[in-house]
C-alpha cells in the first residue's frame, strides 16, 4: 500500500491511498478518514461507496463526513467505483458503463470478467487491507452509499447481514433489474439471464428471503432520477411485504447532488454511531 496524501483534519487525518490489487488486477485507489483516538485504540469502520461517475474523491471533497466521524469515533472508508487504468476496458462514450461504473459488482462476460471484480475486492480484499494498516475494529462495521453506490450498500448489507451492524442509503438504485442503468450494466456485465441479476439488487434479495434489522434511506423528491432509475417505492413496497423494519425518508425539494447528500450525512453517521457502540 502507498500513501498519496494525509492531510490533518478535524483533529483526526484524512488520508488517500493506493495498492495494487489482486482482485482487480489493477491499482485501485481509496479513501480513509481516521479520527483522533487513544493510542492503541481500535474504531468502527463505516464503509461509503459513491455513485456513477464517482470516485473516492467525491464524497471526501463534498460529502462533509469529518466532523461527525471525529465526534463519534468512527473511520470512514470511501473506495473507488470500478477499476482504474489503461489495460482496463471502458466505455468511454457510456457515464453509466465502464469505468466508473462497476455496479459493485463481479462480472462474468468478456471483456469484462478480468478487472470488473469490485464485489469481491470490496468483500474480501480491501477489508484485509484496511484492518491490516488502520486502527479498525472489523467486528463493527456498517456500510453507506449514494446512487450506484446504494445501491452496493444495500445489496452488500442484504448478503451479508452479519458483517454490518447497519445500512443506509442516500438516493439508491433500489432495483436495478427494473430500471435502466441496471438493466443495461447487468446485461453486459453478467450475460442476459435475468435469475443471475438478483443477487445484485436490494428489492429481489428481500423477496427471495434476505433480511436486515432495520435500514435508513433518504430520497430527495426533486431528484430527476427518481421516477425513471430509482423507484424508491419498490424497495418500501418489499419492505412491507416481508415485515422488514425501514426507515425510508423523502426530502422534499432535494435532488441527487452532493448538496442533498451532505445535508444528511451526518444525521446518517449519527444513526450508524448508535448500532456501532452497542
Amino acid at each position: 500500500m502507498e500513501r498519496l496524501s494525509e492531510n490533518r483534519s478535524h483533529g483526526g487525518v484524512q488520508g488517500v491511498y493506493t495498492h495494487a490489487s489482486r482482485e482487480t488486477g489493477c491499482d485501485m485507489t481509496f479513501a480513509v478518514f481516521v479520527p483522533p483516538h487513544a493510542p492503541g485504540e481500535t474504531l468502527p469502520v463505516l464503509w461509503y461507496l459513491s455513485g456513477l461517475t464517482c470516485t473516492h474523491a467525491n464524497v471526501m471533497e463534498k460529502g462533509e463526513y469529518r466532523a461527525a466521524c471525529a465526534e463519534h469515533g468512527i473511520i470512514l472508508v470511501a473506495p473507488d467505483t470500478s477499476p482504474r487504468g489503461d489495460d482496463v476496458p471502458d466505455a468511454s462514450e457510456e457515464y453509466d458503463f465502464g469505468k466508473g461504473a462497476g455496479f459493485y459488482l463481479d462480472a462474468t462476460r468478456e471483456p469484462w470478467a478480468t478487472h470488473y471484480r469490485m464485489r469481491s475486492y470490496l468483500e474480501r480484499e480491501l477489508p484485509d487491507l484496511v484492518a491490516a494498516n488502520f486502527p479498525a475494529d472489523m467486528e463493527r462495521q456498517s456500510i453507506s452509499g449514494h446512487s450506484m453506490g446504494g445501491h452496493g450498500a444495500l445489496t452488500m448489507a442484504l448478503r451479508d447481514p452479519a458483517r454490518f451492524r447497519s445500512v443506509s442509503a442516500f438516493s439508491p438504485i433500489v432495483a436495478p433489474s427494473q430500471v435502466p442503468w441496471g438493466e443495461k450494466a447487468f446485461a453486459r456485465y453478467l450475460g442476459e439471464d435475468r435469475e443471475a441479476w438478483r443477487e445484485y439488487d436490494a428489492v429481489a434479495l428481500i423477496e427471495d428471503g434476505a433480511r436486515l434489522d432495520h435500514l435508513l434511506v433518504d430520497q430527495g423528491t426533486a431528484d430527476n432520477f427518481l421516477e425513471e432509475q430509482l423507484k424508491t417505492y419498490l424497495l418500501a413496497e418489499a419492505c412491507e411485504a416481508a415485515g422488514m423494519s425501514a426507515t425510508i425518508r423523502m426530502q422534499e425539494g432535494y435532488d441527487h447532488s452532493y448538496f442533498f447528500v451532505s445535508t444528511f450525512m451526518a444525521e446518517h453517521i449519527a444513526w450508524h454511531a448508535r448500532r456501532l457502540k452497542v
